[in-house]
């Protein structure tokens, strides 16, 4: 520390009074007469909450634009707060400066790693950090001149002005990021990414074409498995009928075809793609589009720790198929048994973060759905990747609305996933359309983590700003020469003894 500087303690150097604890039934919506907004955590925290008002209290619990208070307790704590004028809560304390020192100086102060590293040893509960005065008075000040104290928020401040700029930056080419990326994916999907690739190929089949594959396909696979039934209850037959006579075989049910006018209202495509619905994209099964059990088919006493893996939410908003320990018996699997998944099956997610999708790979566990999940198992016309970015893209969402009236995808059923519009192609160029998607979004990606690698320096260099502030290092030699020929400089000592004599007279 140099020598025109001077430590004292937080609770010499200020006062501390606490906020007000305020009824449900005393806070308003409305700012009348003799109401002064209610200043909560989340106010200072977010500020996204509707503002509360009420019955004016104590001015001591009342606090300008540029007081500084602190949380006292919770998730936050520690949190400085500043720059909205109210009555702050009881869960919020008031740091007042009783001599005339910067109150910027010690706002910053109060933000930097200096005084976190001394305040995170003092905060007391596991369960519900919490900060008490006793605790924060006996925290050491760097106290310099006040004509140095001005002179260092004035370089803070434009540091920080500099640096929020870059960041502004920074955060303006990822959200550009995010409009890239969906630009891609809507321009892959109506067919413009593979333009060239297409013109080039000689063998492609037509959407007709594609669309008669299928339904060839379809038929054989019934005719087939129609035939293996028959042959099964003859056996049955010839060995006395005394078991269970064999089950019919259940096909996936065809759906309505897109209607000219529901056509009119999609992009446009070439002669090479097709607007479908689910069931042509879907495998010949009755269970290939199967939504997870209900509730009561799947209660919690029949979790197993081993068996049948059972497949939820987490596995597929976390992209990962391997997490998860909850399981059911042979017993239970089998009478869930079309809710059963195999390898490359789909499952998307119903409910919270809705409409994303899992692949599952080919060494997936043997297991079923649960209830927030719809699987689909898609025939061999359809590729399992194309189909992930395609679902969950925002250009599928900004068709949703046709089978929703204007609605958001904020719900999902297997009903509205059997109705929306699947772009189908072959299969060639869906995996030419996942290489170009992948391809681009690479770059994206690692531009992404050259942004965020930035974002964290600039954090770093912020507080390292801070530390350098409070240790007397940030400002030059020049700049300090200048502040000592200030015509109002004087050594902090000074202030120091004002504090001591102003002290005696309490």
């Amino acid at each position: 520390m140099r020598e025109d500087w001077v430590e004292i303690e937080l609770g010499k150097l200020c006062k501390f009074s606490q906020g007000v604890q305020v009824p449900k039934g005393k806070q308003y919506t409305e700012d009348i007469e003799n109401r002064v907004r209610f200043l909560r955590i989340i106010d200072f925290t977010q500020g996204k909450d509707e503002p509360r008002y009420i019955d004016k209290p104590n001015d001591i619990n009342i606090v300008a634009k540029g007081d500084i208070s602190m949380v006292r307790y919770g998730a936050t704590t520690g949190f400085v707060c500043s720059g909205i004028s109210g009555a702050i809560a009881n869960n919020i304390f008031r740091i007042i400066p009783e001599i005339n020192i910067s109150k910027r100086y010690l706002y910053f102060f109060l933000k930097s790693p200096i005084f976190y590293q001394m305040i995170i040893s003092r905060i007391k509960g596991a369960a519900m950090p919490a900060i008490s005065f006793g605790l924060i008075k006996p925290i050491i000040f760097p106290l310099p001149p006040l004509v140095e104290q001005k002179a260092i928020v004035k370089k803070i401040e434009e540091l920080f002005s500099s640096l929020d700029s870059g960041i502004a930056d920074l955060k303006k080419a990822q959200d550009q990021l995010i409009v890239y990326r969906q630009a891609v994916l809507k321009k892959a999907f109506e067919g413009e990414l593979t333009k060239e690739w297409r013109e080039k190929q000689t063998s492609l089949p037509s959407a007709d074409e594609l669309l008669e594959q299928i339904k060839e396909e379809r038929q054989k696979y019934q005719e087939q498995e129609l035939s293996k039934w028959k042959d099964a209850v003859k056996l049955w037959k010839n060995e006395g009928a005394n078991d269970k006579k064999p089950a019919k075989p259940k096909f996936i049910k065809e759906l309505i075809s897109l209607t000219d006018d529901e056509l009119e209202k999609l992009p446009t495509l070439n002669k090479y793609w097709h607007w479908v619905k689910a069931d042509k994209i879907a495998s010949h099964e009755a269970s290939s589009l199967k939504a997870g059990p209900f509730g009561s088919s799947l209660k919690k006493e029949f979790y197993k720790e081993s068996g049948y893996k059972i497949y939820g939410q987490e596995q597929v908003i976390a992209n990962n198929h391997k997490i998860g320990y909850y399981y059911v018996n042979q017993e239970k699997y089998d009478s869930l048994i079309n809710c059963a998944v195999k390898p490359y099956d789909i499952l998307i997610s119903l409910v919270g973060t809705v409409g994303k999708v899992l692949v599952l790979p080919k060494d997936c566990e043997d297991g079923i759905i649960n209830p927030r999940l719809v699987k689909i198992s898609l025939n061999k016309f359809y590729d399992s990747i194309f189909f992930k970015y395609y679902f969950e893209s925002a250009f599928l969402k900004s068709l949703y609305s046709l089978k929703a009236h204007g609605a958001t995808m904020d719900i999902l059923n297997l009903g509205i996933i059997k109705e929306l519009p699947y772009p189908l192609c072959s299969k060639q160029e869906q995996h030419q359309i996942v290489q170009e998607i992948e391809s681009r979004l690479s770059v994206c990606d690692n531009i992404e983590e050259s942004i965020k690698e930035s974002l964290e320096k600039a954090q770093a260099l912020r507080q390292s700003i801070l530390k350098k502030a409070f240790e007397g290092k940030l400002l030059s030699e020049e700049e300090i020469t200048a502040c000592k020929k200030h015509k109002d400089y004087q050594p902090a000592s000074v202030l120091l003894e004002k504090i001591k004599a102003e002290n005696k007279q309490k």
